[in-house]
């Protein structure tokens, strides 16, 4: 392509985006992760495909810090603090000690894999943590694609766990990247103290960061809300809840900057700020959750198609074969061997949700964004580096992502999915004291009569709406219920 323009960029960023969702409705169907097919539909646009050229790094880093922000802000907001109290020592320790033992295995044989004369990389020790390091996240987002998309459920509280575990990873092999390319670039030795007193000063600072912003953004909803509420500056309802979700994302960058500038891990402050506002109460918490959740796909397509583009096919083909070998061991054995010394003092979690966890550490977007970090830093190698490690994530993408659920089933972890309460699209604020439930009407529940006022409801229900098939129906005295119907119940939940 001769000319890039600006309606060139516009219909080839379209074009991806609507072939990538149309190639991936089927993606789960056949036990693919729905991230993969934009990768390889970003890869057959790409050079060798229909030769779309995209080489800037510097762009696709600063691509993939924003994405990244959006994507761990909305796995925070999403996080409920009670579902992962119970695992958060487990999910801590994977996302820390697990990374990091993963990582020093994982150097470790690719260091004495460079050593051998038959492979065609020849890394020093730094360079072969350093490319570890980039692999050492998992993305479990994929993971929870496909058990959703086949209602699968785990047991032992697995899928907080892995939730925790990968949405707090991230941070720790973003530290332990940054740390290896400073030492490669400065002075080309690490020094286990200035290394420890590093990742300490990114942790508390990005911690105390985060928590802080966390609350300043919930005081300035509050604020926003306030105003709104004014005499004389009354705001359309639906207006006040996109503004308020750019009030958020405005402060999700913030955060980032921040921590970033005092010398913390924004990565992290930028998952705990969304944990906070996430558990607190929100004015339209369903409409800022599905624009954050639409901002955070929109930035993992844009992310993978992205990745796809920059990769060389032929270039990444050279390192094939010792990628492959990287690759397998990894998954069977350095990441293995991570999670079940990690999780050895857990001595109430069985074997096999541990051997589980350790199947399922698929890697994503995040490792290749990381593998952009030494390119633009101009460590030596680097270029072997991204290609590497972009072969290991398709990898494990295609080997863990297609055998997710047959491996649940082999441990014996599966369970029906508990189904989602439906409130019919009625979302209440978080401030009322009521609650939405709904129930099914049986046979015996009309046995005294089929009207409601014959009916024995729940103590304080009322009856705010029935739907029956495809209709929906404003109850009455008078209205005759059917089995199978759906009654939606308002019930008081504060008696204070």
């Amino acid at each position: 392509m001769n000319a890039i323009t600006s309606e060139n960029i516009m219909m080839i960023g379209s074009v991806l985006l609507i072939a990538g969702v149309l190639i991936g409705k089927s993606s789960y169907r056949i036990g693919l992760p729905l991230l993969l097919i934009f990768l390889l539909v970003g890869m057959g646009f790409g050079v060798d495909g229909l030769g779309i050229q995209f080489n800037d790094m510097h762009t696709a880093q600063f691509i993939g810090m924003v994405a990244l922000c959006v994507i761990l802000f909305s796995g925070g907001l999403s996080t409920r603090v009670s579902s992962i109290r119970p695992v958060i020592a487990p999910g801590v320790m994977l996302s820390t000690v697990g990374v990091l033992l993963t990582a020093l295995f994982t150097g470790m044989f690719i260091w004495c894999l460079s050593g051998m004369a038959w492979t065609n990389i020849h890394f020093a020790l730094l360079p072969s943590l350093l490319l570890a390091a980039t692999m050492s996240s998992t993305d479990s987002a994929s993971v929870f694609g496909i058990l959703g998309s086949q209602r699968v459920g785990l047991r032992y509280n697995l899928r907080p766990m892995l939730e925790l575990e990968s949405g707090s990873n991230d941070p720790m092999a973003y530290m332990i990247t940054i740390v290896l390319i400073d030492a490669m670039t400065l002075s080309g030795s690490l020094n286990g103290w200035a290394l420890c007193v590093m990742l300490l000063l990114q942790f508390a600072v990005g911690g105390l960061v985060g928590v802080a912003m966390g609350r300043l953004t919930r005081w300035l909803v509050s604020v926003y809300i306030r105003m709104g509420g004014k005499k004389g500056s009354a705001e359309d309802p639906a207006q006040a809840a996109s503004m308020t979700g750019i009030l958020i994302v405005g402060s999700v960058f913030l955060t980032f900057a921040i921590a970033t500038e005092l010398g913390g891990n924004g990565y992290l402050a930028v998952y705990l700020t969304g944990i906070l506002i996430g558990n607190a109460s929100l004015p339209n918490r369903k409409g800022i959750t599905k624009f954050v959740d639409g901002l955070a796909w929109l930035s993992q397509i844009v992310v993978f198609l992205m990745l796809g583009l920059l990769v060389n096919p032929a270039d990444m083909l050279v390192v094939a074969p010792v990628s492959l070998i990287i690759g397998v061991f990894m998954i069977v054995i350095a990441r293995p061997f991570g999670v079940l010394l990690t999780l050895l003092p857990f001595r109430k979690l069985p074997l096999r949700p541990k051997l589980f966890v350790s199947w399922v550490g698929l890697r994503g977007a995040v490792p290749i964004i990381f593998a952009t970090y030494p390119v633009v830093a101009g460590i030596e190698g680097a270029s072997q580096i991204f290609n590497i490690v972009f072969f290991v994530t398709l990898l494990s993408l295609l080997v863990q992502g297609t055998t997710v659920i047959a491996a649940a089933r082999r441990f014996g972890l599966v369970e029906e999915e508990t189904p989602q309460p439906d409130d019919f699209g009625i979302e209440l604020d978080d401030n009322l004291p009521t609650s939405l439930d709904t129930l099914i009407l049986t046979g015996s529940d009309l046995a005294g009569g089929d009207t409601l006022g014959s009916m024995s409801l729940p103590e304080g229900a009322l009856v705010i709406m029935i739907r029956r098939g495809d209709r929906y129906l404003v109850p009455n005295g008078s209205l005759r219920l059917l089995a199978g119907d759906a009654l939606l119940l308002m019930r008081q939940t504060d008696t204070a």
